[in-house]
């Protein structure tokens, strides 16, 4: 059984999930924030993955017999080429995210200073 601030708890636990959320400034600043950020982070994460399968698929070419398997005689020279490719897409997803971020920075800071600057002022 449980005890009555146990029960109390429970209570509020239970009633704050049927009650609207009241959202404020600093919701909007995070909700902003993250719209800012999102873009640049989907992109970083999908081509940098793409980049190291790249880079992967050109090394297990020339380091071990899969080109034989797949009908490639010679598969050291496209396994290098593949490999390269690979390795420049991964060096180039740094620079193409700071990119979209600073171009996204850009676009919203002016709605972020003033969101920030509402929420500094009610404190």
């Amino acid at each position: 059984m449980m005890n009555k601030n146990d029960q109390q708890y429970m209570a509020q636990k239970i009633r704050a999930q049927y009650v609207e959320k009241q959202t404020g400034e600093i919701d909007a600043l995070r909700a902003l924030d993250a719209k800012v950020k999102r873009p640049a982070n989907v992109f970083a994460y999908v081509f940098g993955s793409l980049s190291a399968i790249i880079m992967g698929a050109g090394m297990s070419l020339v380091m071990t017999d899969v080109g034989a398997a797949i009908g490639i005689a010679d598969a050291l020279v496209p396994g290098i080429a593949i490999g390269v490719l690979g390795l420049g897409m991964a060096l180039l997803t740094y620079p193409i995210y700071k990119g979209i971020l600073g171009s996204r920075k850009k676009k919203y800071a002016a709605q972020i200073l003033k969101l920030s600057e509402q929420y500094l002022n009610k404190q």
